[in-house]
């Protein structure tokens, strides 16, 4: 299903912020704009009067309402028509100056969304451009544990009973932090950058076989849950059998480096180590480890590349 926003929602969500007022055309509340919209399209979200691309959000400012008044009577009216013909979300006039009548008259009559705020285009500009692309941004559900793990947001996944829950507790229990279980939601805020966050509904909780549901928060406290983070690792617990773990133990290579490879989300390659569940193994430390390690990757440094090229060194100094 699209993201999508009406003029209502972006009214009721940005209206103590930017101190807005309904001045006209309140019928036309409905109007919606969804994401496959902001697709392929040269206008923007929101911008400044634009008749020749418009925005789906037009900001009209001094010079905005300069330039209508400066047009004769009749260039004046069928400019306002087209405006009104191009179904704006919105129009909103900036710094609290007084609506044109005639304007006022053509949103009503259109059923167009009519609003004042006493702050300046530009920061009217900021604000819903931000909060439009994020809440048309691309997104997806998840399945799996959603934690910040030295300060880093770790998706840890795996099969139904491979132990994810109960080891996002033993995390929390060192100090780790909860963002969501079991669907996490992720949004493409921008080119490299997946935000993680947790659906309202399972907001601070942890399900676990055996014991049922578990308010983290009331359990351990406000730091040990976190609104959102960014999305940079995936830990991915592989219940082994007895064949794979022979292949591990004969892959040279995995032994190194571990088994690293990326996943697809959404338009980003996400880096994921894949970490056998077998009897006696610690799980907690090693998504730890994982996470201490990706860290290191991430400042250039690399114990497995390390290592080679020593041997590579020593196996030179030993043929001399």
């Amino acid at each position: 299903m699209n993201a999508r926003i009406t003029a209502r929602e972006l009214f009721d969500q940005l209206r103590e912020r930017l101190e807005l007022r309904w001045l006209a055309g309140e019928s036309g509340e409905s109007r919606v704009l969804e994401a496959v919209e902001t697709v392929a399209r040269r206008p923007s979200l929101a911008g400044y009067l634009n008749i020749i691309y418009p925005n789906k959000v037009q900001i009209l400012g001094s010079e905005e309402l300069a330039w209508l008044d400066g047009l004769d009577s009749r260039q004046r009216w069928e400019t306002i028509e087209k405006i009104m013909q191009y179904r704006p979300l919105a129009m909103v006039i900036s710094k609290g100056q007084s609506c044109p009548d005639d304007l006022r008259t053509a949103a009503e009559e259109s059923s167009t969304p009519l609003w004042s705020a006493p702050r300046r285009g530009h920061e009217l500009l900021n604000h819903m451009q931000y909060h439009l692309a994020r809440t048309l941004a691309p997104r997806v559900t998840l399945h799996g544990v959603f934690m910040e793990i030295y300060s880093i947001g770790v998706l840890i996944t795996g099969e139904s009973g491979s132990g994810k829950s109960e080891l996002a507790l033993e995390l929390v229990t060192r100090g780790h932090r909860l963002v969501a279980d079991d669907a996490p939601e992720f949004t493409q805020i921008a080119p490299d950058v997946l935000d993680g966050t947790c659906p309202p509904l399972l907001q601070d909780l942890l399900e676990l076989r055996g014991l049922g549901v578990l308010d983290i928060r009331e359990m351990f406290g406000d730091t040990a849950v976190k609104r959102n983070k960014y999305l940079r690792l995936i830990v991915h617990l592989s219940r082994s059998d007895e064949d794979t773990a022979t292949s591990w133990d004969e892959d040279g290579m995995v032994r190194l480096t571990g088994d690293l490879g990326s996943r697809h989300v959404l338009d980003l390659d996400v880096p994921m180590i894949t970490l056998p569940v077998m009897p006696g193994r610690n799980l907690a430390v090693l998504a730890e480890a994982a996470a201490r390690t990706h860290i290191l990757r991430a400042k250039g440094v690399d114990p497995a590349a390390a290592f080679m090229a020593r041997h590579s060194h020593f196996l030179e100094r030993g043929e001399r």
